[in-house]
């Protein structure tokens, strides 16, 4: 069962159980769509996995099988920039 965890382990923004906004990984470390995308590129930055919308559990089943309220907030690195690759000498 997906714990749904309330906020984002980067910015701490909020993410409630029917957000759209969501990402998690295998390991359900959860982001917003905004690190996820914009600051990790898709990839988790705790695991290296991908990033996919988390889904959304029916509000009918919120009630028997409630959303955490556990907040987890760790100190992400942006990513490294993107090396050019060195060309070879004479290479223009």
């Amino acid at each position: 069962m997906l714990e749904l965890r309330p906020n984002c382990e980067c910015c701490d923004a909020d993410l409630p159980p029917a957000s759209v906004a969501a990402r998690i990984c295998t390991f359900e470390h959860t982001f917003c769509a905004d690190c996820a995308d914009l600051r990790f590129e898709g990839a988790c930055p705790d695991c290296g996995g991908g990033l996919a919308p988390r889904p959304i559990r029916p509000e009918s089943q919120l009630h028997r099988f409630p959303a955490s309220l556990r907040r987890v907030v760790r100190a992400h690195r942006p990513p490294s920039p993107r090396r050019e690759p060195e060309r070879p000498t004479g290479w223009l």
